[in-house]
């Protein structure tokens, strides 16, 4: 959705979703700022990104973003949309392939970007559940 210069998009279930869809998650969302494209080229905007994972599995369980109108907002929840089809985990959505030229995106896309930053919140607790160390 278009609001004045802003654009929010949204896949998946929000953290209060996850918790009432009784599949037994535990789900927790991280909140990160990455830039559409590098810095260092002109016109670089912060993206809002929440992402939300199961702490059990680390399974990505939705996406929500919020960027100025050139941000191609709408591209990259359409990665997200295609990472939860999938059954992918926050993790495997770091891996991805994704386009990068320096006016519109960076090596990292943000996408992969607020997926790092969910893990580098959440990996130790990911990794002692499912060896079993809760």
């Amino acid at each position: 959705m278009k609001v004045f210069d802003l654009v929010a998009a949204r896949t998946g279930l929000r953290e209060y979703e996850a918790l009432g869809a009784g599949r037994g998650w535990t789900p927790v969302t991280t909140a990160s700022r990455p830039d559409d494209h590098k810095a260092y080229y002109p016109g670089a905007t912060p993206i809002a990104i929440r992402v939300t994972g199961d702490t059990d599995s680390g399974r990505l369980l939705g996406a929500q973003l919020v960027g100025r109108r050139g941000a191609e907002v709408a591209k990259r929840v359409d990665a997200y949309a295609t990472a939860l089809f999938h059954g992918m985990n926050v993790d495997d959505v770091s891996d991805l392939d994704l386009s990068y030229t320096p006016p519109l995106g960076s090596p990292w896309d943000a996408v992969q970007m607020a997926a790092q930053a969910w893990m580098n919140e959440h990996h130790l607790d990911v990794q002692r559940r499912m060896l079993g160390d809760s």
